[in-house]
């Protein structure tokens, strides 16, 4: 059994925001293992990105900002992302020598003793005065259930277990789901795939012309509205609307990205609609986003009756020593790097007011 070790505060998950968070604690005074802990479960460094399928290119990535005190230059848009991401972020690792535990699962943050936050992991126990998580959402694929879906003879997949299009060569597919995800799929299974068809919750948004500052705030707000209520958090993309760029308007053409309403029901062979209308099958594949992975915070209780963590700012409002980023309006790669250095200011000030002080807001 091991010893309960002491520190002052634990990051939990090495994406872009658990990285930006370590690095302001590094940047503020805090030592790594002795100040900080970065845990980690993914194999390697890249957070959710290094899971990202193959043809995903760099040059395909929408709006990935560099992380704090190192650019990411130079790299080569015919790349896959995960490739590009993942070596960026194992630089960033080395240079700022934040010594990222992996693989390490955290299971449970329990109340502990004297003020401390009990974290218990794959690799032991520590004791902390603060928690950042920033666990992200990839390991929380969200899968719907509809009538019959247990029926079907065909393959069905998710976003997180998609590799590339040319497993799709010769088969009739099914996309489910609006967002990035699902129009991306559906361009790439397109030319490989005897047929393709795209249905989605509600009417696509397609966003035509730049998206402005003014316009990235007003969407940000929107989602903070909602963690601020205790809601569960939408993307941002989901109020931002789908960019229309010279691909996407190819797809609108061709009749790709012909939308039709969900269905009601799954057959052994397909889709069915309420009105009778049938299309075979042979995949469907469940472009339908990801929820956030905070199953390790259950024996804290900060869950909303409205099945969110209300937050103000990084701060969960239940337990001013934990911290989420990555989280609603900052899960966005610009949106995580402020979160981090927010968090980190705050935990400070928490850390200097000692246990049971009030912190000022």
């Amino acid at each position: 059994m091991n010893s309960v070790r002491e520190v002052e505060v634990v990051v939990v998950g090495a994406g872009q925001a658990g990285l930006s968070a370590a690095f302001h604690l590094r940047r503020t005074g805090f030592e790594p293992e002795r100040g900080f802990v970065v845990l980690d479960r993914s194999p390697g460094p890249g957070g959710a990105w290094q899971f990202r399928w193959p043809s995903l290119t760099y040059g395909k990535v929408h709006g990935m900002n560099s992380l704090p005190g190192m650019e990411l230059t130079g790299a080569d848009p015919a790349r896959p992302s995960a490739e590009v991401v993942s070596e960026y972020f194992a630089a960033y690792e080395r240079a700022f020598g934040l010594r990222v535990r992996r693989p390490v699962e955290v299971r449970a943050v329990r109340e502990g003793d004297g003020g401390r936050l009990l974290v218990e992991t794959s690799a032991g126990t520590w004791a902390a005065r603060a928690l950042i998580n920033a666990t992200g959402t990839w390991d929380r694929p969200f899968w719907p259930r509809y009538p019959g879906q247990e029926t079907f003879r065909g393959r069905q997949l998710h976003t997180a277990q998609y590799a590339g299009p040319r497993e799709f060569a010769g088969q009739r597919v099914v996309v489910v789901g609006g967002g990035a995800s699902g129009t991306q799929h559906l361009l790439e299974i397109a030319p490989y795939a005897a047929a393709t068809t795209w249905v989605t919750r509600r009417p696509p948004v397609f966003r035509d012309g730049p998206f402005d500052e003014d316009a990235g705030r007003a969407a940000v707000a929107l989602v903070e509205e909602r963690v601020r209520r205790g809601l569960p958090p939408r993307s941002v993309v989901s109020v931002t609307g789908l960019p229309l760029n010279d691909a996407v308007r190819r797809g609108i053409e061709d009749g790709t990205l012909d939308r039709r309403p969900l269905f009601e029901r799954i057959t052994p062979d397909g889709v069915e609609w309420g009105d009778g209308r049938r299309v075979a099958a042979d995949v469907i594949l469940w472009a339908t986003g990801f929820r956030a992975a905070l199953g390790h915070l259950a024996p804290l209780r900060l869950r909303e009756p409205g099945g969110g963590i209300r937050v103000e700012g990084t701060r969960a409002v239940a337990d001013p020593r934990i911290h989420l980023v990555g989280y609603g309006p900052s899960a966005s790669t610009i949106g995580a790097n402020r979160a981090g250095r927010a968090a980190v200011r705050d935990v400070r000030r928490l850390l200097a007011a000692g246990p049971g002080e009030a912190v000022a807001a």
